[in-house]
């Protein structure tokens, strides 16, 4: 048992595929370079930035400036895409069935029926109260 404790205590870990340095989270926290991006490219140096279309930006040049005129679908495709996305969310939700709808149903109903009675019978309670209290 103080074995155990040594050794943690010296830095070592018991679970040896966990990263110890925060280089080596990083690096384990990086997905692995896409030879089709040119990320993994033998050419481009460590560190660099390789842009989309496989370039390496010079420095001091500002960032190329995105133009969202033109890639912004139409209106019919965005409404059909929303459409889409929203009956495939409703196929996710678990439904419940007649049974379980009819107990929520009802106890709803004895719920708020207890709440009108205990709220009313409060008001009449202090409404009474007042009419004693200044006549």
């Amino acid at each position: 048992m103080s074995e155990d404790r040594e050794h943690k205590r010296d830095g070592e870990r018991d679970d040896a595929s966990r990263p110890r340095s925060a280089a080596e989270r990083r690096a384990s926290a990086r997905p692995a370079a896409r030879k089709d991006r040119g990320g993994g490219d033998a050419g481009s140096a460590k560190g660099e930035v390789v842009s989309s279309a496989g370039t390496t930006p010079k420095k001091g040049r500002p960032t190329d400036s995105r133009d969202t005129k033109g890639k912004r679908p139409s209106l019919p495709r965005r409404l059909g895409r929303f459409i889409r996305e929203v009956v495939a969310e409703l196929r996710k939700v678990i439904w419940p069935t007649r049974k379980q709808m009819v107990t929520y149903t009802l106890v709803v109903l004895v719920f708020v029926s207890f709440m009108v009675t205990l709220v009313a019978g409060l008001d009449i309670a202090f409404s009474q109260g007042v009419l004693w209290l200044f006549g």
